[in-house]
């Protein structure tokens, strides 16, 4: 396929789960051809702001906000301004089309793709989307009737798009946590997080702001003495927000198998080492350790729109690739599971190989390619 260069604009964002997909898409896209030029679209304030810029792509912010589900004076407010931010965002959104003149729009979901996608689509630009959940989100479902195409990661989505359309790409995820560790890898991650490579090794890894839920069970079983985790070691990243409170928390429970960071820069090298991992089920995750190949217990985050987690989660689950727990269930099942999976070679081994199996690891370039078919 010849990779000409074109004009694109990618929008979404509000959470790392958008981000980073759009990111590796425009970094595809840019290695295709380093001629293209790209355009990024989010919104206002929200965290695309900062990480595309440092990603070394121009981004515009759109007035845009979510509807808020929790019923307070603040959310009320904010409510009622969602009518008039939409009509300001899709009259920028207009604006800013007919200024950069894409060829091609890539919308990879959340609220601040919304405006530009139906600017765009009622424009006659052509448009992709791509749907990183096993539940599609309301934003695309909408969007999905006038695009000409939706990549996908999960099988069944002709349940929310037009089955003629929808093209199975996977997830786009980073170079680096693509591929199963190697055994040199694995010894390069014992030495940096200076673990014994005769233990078992548990990564609990709630995302960048933490989870509590995972907080919470790993406190109560350091409470409890580590029960039957004599021989585990764990990594345990608690996110920046919870830091201090583990930190103090730590320093009244001393306990040497453990050790928290309330960030991890060196994912591969976490992963890599881990026997077994802990974590809630955002799509990327998900992607992220079926190309490492491994066994994984999700705890679904219950505060995302649709219950999306527990939809990716148990994509994994029905094909016995990995285990679940409930959040509501967690703090008193969730290590104990964790100990139990550690004990079983051959359980990991069977979850690691049937979640290695569900891995689509050329995402970026199976989206970058059907954007030129779409233009040709």
């Amino acid at each position: 396929m010849e990779y000409k260069p074109i004009r694109a604009i990618i929008s979404g964002g509000g959470t790392g789960g958008h981000i980073f997909p759009a990111i590796s898409i425009a970094n595809k896209l840019k290695e295709l051809n380093p001629d293209t030029e790209i355009l990024f679209v989010g919104a206002t304030g929200k965290m695309e702001m900062e990480k595309v810029p440092a990603a070394g792509y121009k981004i515009v912010g759109l007035p845009i906000v979510g509807m808020q589900r929790q019923l307070n004076l603040k959310n009320i407010v904010n409510d009622i301004q969602v009518p008039f931010r939409v009509l300001k965002s899709v009259s920028m959104a207009k604006r800013l089309i007919r200024s950069f003149k894409p060829d091609i729009v890539i919308g990879v979901g959340g609220y601040a793709s919304a405006p530009l996608l139906w600017a765009a689509t009622g424009m006659k630009v052509p448009a992709l989307i791509q749907e990183q959940n096993g539940f599609a989100g309301l934003t695309n479902k909408i969007l999905g009737k006038r695009v000409q195409k939706i990549c996908v990661a999960y099988e069944g989505m002709e349940r929310f798009f037009p089955a003629d359309r929808i093209v199975m790409s996977g997830n786009p995820i980073r170079k680096e946590v693509c591929t199963p560790p190697t055994a040199e890898m694995k010894k390069e991650a014992m030495a940096y997080y200076r673990l014994d490579p005769e233990k078992k090794h548990l990564f609990i890894v709630g995302g960048s702001l933490g989870s509590g839920t995972l907080n919470r069970s790993m406190k109560r079983w350091i409470e409890a003495g580590c029960p039957s985790g004599g021989d585990i070691e764990v990594i345990w990243q608690c996110g920046k927000y919870y830091k201090k409170g583990v930190d103090e928390f730590m320093a009244q429970h001393p306990c040497p198998l453990v050790q928290h960071h309330d960030f991890i820069a060196r994912m591969d090298l976490a992963y890599a080492a881990a026997d077994a991992v802990v974590t809630r089920s955002g799509a990327s995750t998900v992607s992220e350790l079926c190309a490492m190949h491994k066994a994984a217990i999700f705890v679904p985050s219950p505060n995302v729109a649709e219950d999306h987690q527990t939809h990716n989660a148990m994509a994994l689950v029905r094909r016995d690739a990995a285990l679940i727990v409930k959040d509501a269930e967690a703090p008193e099942k969730l290590m104990a599971t964790a100990v139990e999976l550690l004990s079983d070679p051959r359980r990991i081994a069977t979850l690691e190989e049937n979640a290695g199996k569900m891995a689509l690891t050329q995402a970026a370039q199976v989206i970058c390619d059907e954007a030129y078919k779409i233009l040709r």
